[in-house]
């Protein structure tokens, strides 16, 4: 059975904590480097079947499983992870069946104090919390902060 290596940044960090200096680009030391990281890399690339390719694409679209990274305007956004935003006081990414759709949720002007018990039931209960809807719908992420 093979053993599997520790990586690439594990043996940086090693290197770091002994008090060595990483080796300076354009020498043969570094070289090596670069060559080995490249072929641990191509090691690690996954060859797949058609039949299972196919499969595998259909359990994405079927939600079975869950994608961290898609594209939305022509660059890589990260789904489903609220984050400040540009329109609103939120922005989050997420998958409406095969479209990528931007939820814009939260009045920017306003502190949310969720800390303060009343205002937080209040809130829950004028939202409808208990029953947030659908993940592409502000309602549900601003459910979900409160």
């Amino acid at each position: 059975m093979r053993e599997q290596s520790k990586g690439l940044w594990h043996n940086i960090r090693a290197k770091r904590a002994r008090g060595e200096k990483p080796a300076p680009k354009g020498s043969e030391e570094y070289n090596k480097a670069v060559a080995a990281a490249k072929k641990i890399n191509a090691a690690n690339e996954i060859s797949m079947c058609n039949e299972c390719a196919i499969a595998l694409l259909e359990d994405i679209k079927a939600g079975k499983i869950l994608m961290t990274e898609a594209e939305y305007q022509g660059r890589n956004v990260p789904l489903g992870k609220p984050m400040r935003g540009d329109v609103k006081k939120f922005k989050v990414y997420v998958k409406k069946g095969d479209k990528v759709v931007k939820v814009n949720f939260g009045d920017p002007n306003m502190k949310i104090k969720k800390s303060n018990p009343k205002r937080r039931k209040s809130f829950r209960a004028r939202h409808r919390c208990a029953t947030p809807g659908p993940r592409w719908k502000a309602r549900y992420w601003s459910c979900r902060k409160w």
